[in-house]
């Protein structure tokens, strides 16, 4: 049957699909426009099987607050090559996925998946249904943090995108957590305090640390003591309270928190990097 550029052109702008595979998808529905979005759809499920192995080290990742700053989203979507990062309409598809979340508070990942993208699509089918006009793996990732008072920060590209919970509230607060939220981007720290470290790492880095103590030609039973001092370099290096300040190196988070409020200190981050 003949198809008209006027139900390619409507196919087009419900799917985002390119023309040619929305003639084509018309064309096997024999015009019905339902069946062709099916159409459509399932080949996004084949484009996404084959691409399963692929890289996801492009994409966006938008970190942001809701209206009184109690809970912190971010919301990353990864795509195989920055050509497909840098669109726009990349870039309006991530921030449905944020708007999603925001509206919706969902727990877990998995629940963001299973949440509505809109009345015929979740979450999950729709990142299927992309793949297939994109024709590039796409992968979602989720993270919340809840706190009396959480900061986003959106490093200039959107490559790294963090968020941090603090104890406080207030304008002052929020200049300070700001500048902890850029800590967190820049530094990558693995966890809040030492305390937050788990038994697994402690052990990894007292083995490293005992063994190069070995390799140095430090008696054995030095060994031990020499990884306990290397434990601590660890500790202050990559637990976000112990580290020195970018700004200002004479200073841990901790005491340039302090500087603010006495009693000031974080609760919680989150950070996500794609470079």
């Amino acid at each position: 049957m003949k198809i008209t550029a006027s139900q390619v052109n409507e196919l087009r702008k419900k799917t985002g699909s390119g023309m040619m595979d929305c003639k084509k998808a018309l064309v096997e529905a024999e015009g019905d426009m339902e069946t062709a979005i099916d159409i459509l759809r399932k080949k996004g499920q084949k484009v996404a099987a084959k691409r399963s192995d692929r890289e996801t080290g492009e994409g966006l990742v938008i970190a942001q607050t809701n209206s009184d700053a109690s809970r912190g989203y971010l919301v990353v979507l990864g795509c195989e090559t920055d050509f497909v990062a840098k669109n726009d309409s990349y870039n309006e598809l991530t921030q449905s996925f944020v708007k999603i979340a925001m509206d919706n508070n969902p727990a877990s990942l998995e629940e963001f998946n299973a949440l509505k993208y809109d009345d015929k699509l979740t979450v999950a089918e729709k990142i299927i249904e992309q793949v297939g006009v994109i024709g590039e793996k796409l992968v979602l990732d989720y993270k919340v943090v809840d706190a009396e008072c959480v900061v986003a920060y959106n490093h200039p590209g959107n490559q790294i995108a963090t968020i941090v919970g603090l104890n406080k509230n207030g304008e002052e607060v929020k200049v300070a957590g700001k500048q902890v939220a850029m800590q967190v981007a820049s530094m990558a720290p693995v966890a809040l305090n030492k305390d937050s470290v788990s038994e697994e790492t402690i052990a990894r880095e007292l083995e490293v640390g005992k063994e190069l103590a070995i390799q140095e030609g430090k008696p054995a039973e030095m060994a031990d003591k020499i990884a306990q001092g290397r434990l601590g370099k660890f500790f202050k290096e990559n637990t976000l309270m112990d580290q020195a300040m970018f700004t200002d190196n004479k200073k841990s988070v901790s005491q340039f928190l302090q500087d603010t409020d006495k009693e000031l200190t974080v609760t919680g981050f989150e950070r996500i990097s794609l470079s």
